[in-house]
């Protein structure tokens, strides 16, 4: 399959060099999908947020997550899917951001044209 030497590490040595490259690629892949502003692409809805306190980005869908950022009034944003997940003031309803971040938004809190976005 592989040359070999007459000690016969050449094709251990040149496995594992091919392994590692693939591994490289299969790693970087997704990273390099989602680097930039390129994510804002994914998103299949756009909406506007109008809560006056803006809105809180968490890591996922429930106030038990991780802030990692927020939306302030009139920022747009992408969103790609909705999930079921902790009920806020009765609405169980979390966005899943382009940005991969989740936020919780009553309906008056983000406007949105048209249909809702999918379910995740």
């Amino acid at each position: 399959m592989f040359p070999q030497s007459k000690s016969g590490k050449f094709g251990l040595l040149a496995l594992c060099a091919l392994s590692g490259v693939l591994a490289g690629v299969f790693a970087a892949g997704p990273a390099m999908a989602t680097d930039g502003s390129e994510g804002d692409n994914l998103a299949a809805y756009e909406a506007r947020v109008v809560a006056e306190d803006g809105l809180v980005l968490r890591i996922g869908p429930s106030t038990h997550y991780r802030v990692v950022g927020s939306k302030e009034y009139g920022s747009v944003v992408g969103i790609v899917c909705r999930v079921k997940a902790e009920r806020i003031e009765g609405n169980p309803v979390w966005y899943k951001l382009s940005d991969a971040s989740y936020v919780w938004s009553s309906r008056r809190d983000i406007v949105r044209d048209g249909e809702e976005p999918r379910w995740c």
